[in-house]
């Protein structure tokens, strides 16, 4: 069960919109919180795991890998990641969203609006002129995060977003409520 601030698991989307009770990707992104980059000289085999399927196969947790995290808690749910570890690269999968709900995939503009680099996370919500995303290599972990609103470069979904369909993950069993608290 997947509780999400302004959503409530038992009633039904209002719309064929996306929305977190079809994101199952949020449960397996919140049971890796914690997880975090270790000190030079060694490598955590977690982070090195989630390079597995992307252009950085075999890297150590020294490269950013943000764009591998979003990739791996997807795939988990048996769904394509970009296979790339560029943050950018996220913003050609899926489909466009006009409008963040819980779980999308948010692409941000680091250093400059123009530059290669970038960060890429699940949307949480917006908190004003922020917004909150639970993802990897955040403060080198996994971890709830505020970044600039003005950062965002898009939101996406996997698939078509106007298929209102939940997708199968046996182990989307954690709940993240308000705050970012798990149970």
């Amino acid at each position: 069960m997947l509780v999400v601030k302004g959503l409530q698991p038992d009633s039904p989307p209002k719309t064929n919109a996306p929305s977190a009770l079809h994101a199952p990707w949020l449960a397996v992104a919140a049971a890796e919180r914690g997880v975090h980059q270790w000190p030079d000289g060694s490598s955590n085999p977690r982070i090195v795991e989630y390079h597995r399927g992307t252009n950085i196969e075999g890297y150590d947790d020294k490269a950013s890998w943000c764009s591998s995290f979003v990739h791996w808690c997807l795939q988990a749910c048996g769904i394509a990641g970009t296979g790339n570890a560029l943050a950018r690269s996220w913003l050609d999968w899926g489909q466009p969203l006009d409008t963040p709900v819980p779980g999308c995939v948010a692409v941000l503009w680091r250093e400059q609006p123009d530059s290669w680099r970038g960060h890429v996370g699940f949307f949480l919500r917006q908190e004003g002129e922020q917004v909150l995303l639970l993802g990897g290599n955040q403060q080198a972990a996994v971890r709830e995060y505020h970044y600039a609103l003005d950062q965002v470069l898009g939101y996406r979904w996997p698939g078509d977003p106007a298929v209102d369909k939940p997708l199968a993950y046996a182990g989307a069993t954690a709940a993240v409520r308000p705050g970012g608290e798990t149970q």
